[in-house]
């Protein structure tokens, strides 16, 4: 062999990296560990308080023994990723500071940490637990986060927050208090799925985030389950709202999405105790436009569709809310078909003066007030359904009329538009109204099942 040859062979094998390696650190050693590690390398946390801020600028996995605790001291972001890659694992993190500007986090991604997995961590007492500041390709998965329910609604910060993170996947995630569950702005291709959230304002808060997916996600005990607002080309499906208070789904400015199997329960149980509530003291969500003077049954409303256009809401359950759906403000070329309305006050609030149709291919809704008749059996019902007449609309316009309900005039008029059609002043109509309900519940999901 020539010399050539043999000098080539040596820096070749020379030139092989050295192989990753798990360094155990004891409280108080974090920093310097960090500065020793090469990338790949495995940083494990032995139990005791590590004291933050933390600061990852290097690719490699930081996870720990149980007992051990990044602690930010309530100053600022307690760990912070700025490199690509980064794997964190199985952590306890707490108290970071409590400043609304600077949007401090108990885990901050940078722009920097792209592809960064965040799965199985533990994150208590921090303003927002975990905010991805516009790195792509992250998946945060089957994390805990427990809020600052001890501040004011307005003072919180939200369970995972994301800003212009592409492609990046929230999954299996529990959320419990702090302000909103998943806070998402300007950002796209995202996937928010098996995710859990219990006593925060909304649980899915999302704005300006196109072709995109909600599903699987379980809302319990909030102020709003699911709002979806000035966003394009979604997929919201098999998403749950149980008992929340106002909404279970809002859509604003929300256009060209598939809206289907959701199920919104909002049959409140005898004592309702989620943060949020009048019962916690909380007092910084307006008021909604229901007679306050009424008996609360259920949510608010079941879904409040405002200002949106070309969706298609089919297979969807609304059950047990005050008003099944409000429909308002220039909502065009909806396809609402397939969906089952039961037991809400008032099924449809919709003021304006256009006729609709919700049917779609001779087949159209199912109503659980509507007693009706098929005939022919073939499963639809033999008359049109109508959720609204003119008493309505008077009464929502003036509810003292409410005490003129059981008169004989209203009856009067009543009959008569029953006789004469054409006296209806526009609104919804379902022309083939399903005579069963079409949305079997579903079984519970893995999120329900978590303890």
């Amino acid at each position: 062999m020539s010399p050539r040859i043999l000098i080539l062979a040596a820096a070749c094998l020379f030139a092989v990296p050295a192989p990753a390696a798990t360094l155990a650190v004891k409280p108080g050693g974090l920093t310097a560990a960090m500065a020793q590690a090469r990338p790949g390398d495995v940083l494990r946390l032995l139990p005791g308080t590590h004291p933050g801020p933390v600061r990852v600028d290097l690719t490699l996995t930081l996870t720990a023994d149980p007992g051990a605790v990044i602690d930010g001291g309530g100053q600022g972001n307690s760990l912070i990723v700025t490199a690509p890659r980064v794997v964190l694992r199985g952590l306890e993190i707490r108290n970071s500071g409590s400043s609304l500007f600077d949007q401090n986090a108990g885990i901050f991604l940078d722009k920097g940490a792209t592809a960064t997995v965040v799965e199985g961590n533990h994150l208590v007492g921090n303003l927002i637990g975990i905010y991805d500041w516009g790195a792509a390709e992250v998946v945060i998965r089957d994390n805990h986060i427990i809020g600052r329910s001890d501040l004011r609604l307005s003072e919180r910060g939200n369970g995972i927050q994301l800003w212009n993170a592409p492609g990046t996947r929230v999954i299996g995630n529990r959320v419990e208090g702090g302000r909103d569950g998943i806070f998402v702005t300007t950002s796209h291709h995202n996937l928010f799925q098996d995710n859990r959230f219990t006593g925060v304002r909304f649980a899915i808060h999302y704005m300006y985030t196109n072709d995109s997916e909600v599903s699987g996600n379980l809302s319990e005990g909030n102020h709003v389950g699911y709002a979806i607002m000035y966003s394009q080309r979604l997929t919201v499906r098999d998403n749950i709202s149980r008992h929340d208070r106002l909404h279970g789904l809002l859509l604003n400015y929300t256009n060209g999405s598939q809206i289907s199997g959701n199920i919104i329960d909002g049959r409140f149980p005898e004592l309702r105790t989620a943060a949020g509530t009048e019962e916690s003291g909380d007092r910084d969500m307006p008021a909604d436009d229901l007679d306050p003077t009424a008996p609360r049954t259920g949510t608010g409303k079941c879904v409040f569709i405002y200002n949106a256009n070309k969706n298609r809401l089919t297979g969807n359950r609304f059950s047990g809310c005050e008003i099944g759906v409000h429909f308002t403000a220039g909502s065009e070329r909806n396809i609402i078909a397939g969906n089952a309305f039961v037991a809400n006050r008032t099924q449809v609030k919709y003021v304006g003066t256009r006729a609709l149709d919700w049917s779609d291919a001779g087949r159209g809704n199912f109503w659980s007030d509507n007693a009706a008749f098929d005939l022919d059996g073939d499963g639809i019902a033999d008359e049109p359904y109508r959720p609204n007449d003119v008493v309505d609309r008077i009464i929502w316009a003036h509810p003292q009329a409410k005490l003129l309900l059981n008169s004989p005039g209203i009856q009067m008029i009543r009959w008569a538009q029953k006789q004469f059609p054409a006296l209806h002043p526009g609104g919804v109509t379902d022309s083939a109204p399903l005579m069963t309900d079409p949305v079997a519940l579903p079984a519970p999901t893995k999120q329900e099942a978590s303890p």
